[in-house]
């Protein structure tokens, strides 16, 4: 496996222990599901959440440093529409009656340790 995959799959490991750690309900981890028509593509979100009521997608950005751009700064527009388009997925197949809120979680190895950076709210959608 790559260098930059571990990375990315122990970010998420490390995005996952926080959240458990802050009393998150870990309902999916890297969930996916292609449409059957292919109109949409791909839908793939990196953790499916849960806590006071809310559906919680979180986007994990891992990088090696923070030199070039912190990691939620890697999440463009049309990342945030597919986030989008997979949540209406979801939703619609978990029949979810609640709110959504969307979170970016950044993680940056920092020595022996990670540095978390939890942003609640990153960004907005009209599913809610």
């Amino acid at each position: 496996m790559a260098e930059h995959n571990e990375l990315g799959n122990l970010g998420e490991e490390r995005a996952q222990a926080y959240l458990k750690s802050k009393d998150f309900k870990i309902r999916h981890v890297n969930w996916h599901n292609s449409t059957p028509s292919g109109a949409i593509g791909k839908l793939e979100l990196d953790i499916v959440a849960e806590k006071d009521g809310l559906l919680i997608v979180v986007e994990v950005k891992t990088r090696s440093t923070e030199t070039f751009e912190h990691p939620e700064e890697a999440i463009t527009i049309r990342k945030i529409r597919n986030i989008i388009n997979a949540t209406h997925e979801y939703i619609f197949q978990y029949d979810w009656q609640g709110e959504t809120r969307f979170d970016v979680i950044s993680v940056i190895p920092h020595g022996q340790d990670f540095l978390i950076d939890h942003i609640e709210d990153a960004f907005l959608s009209p599913l809610n």
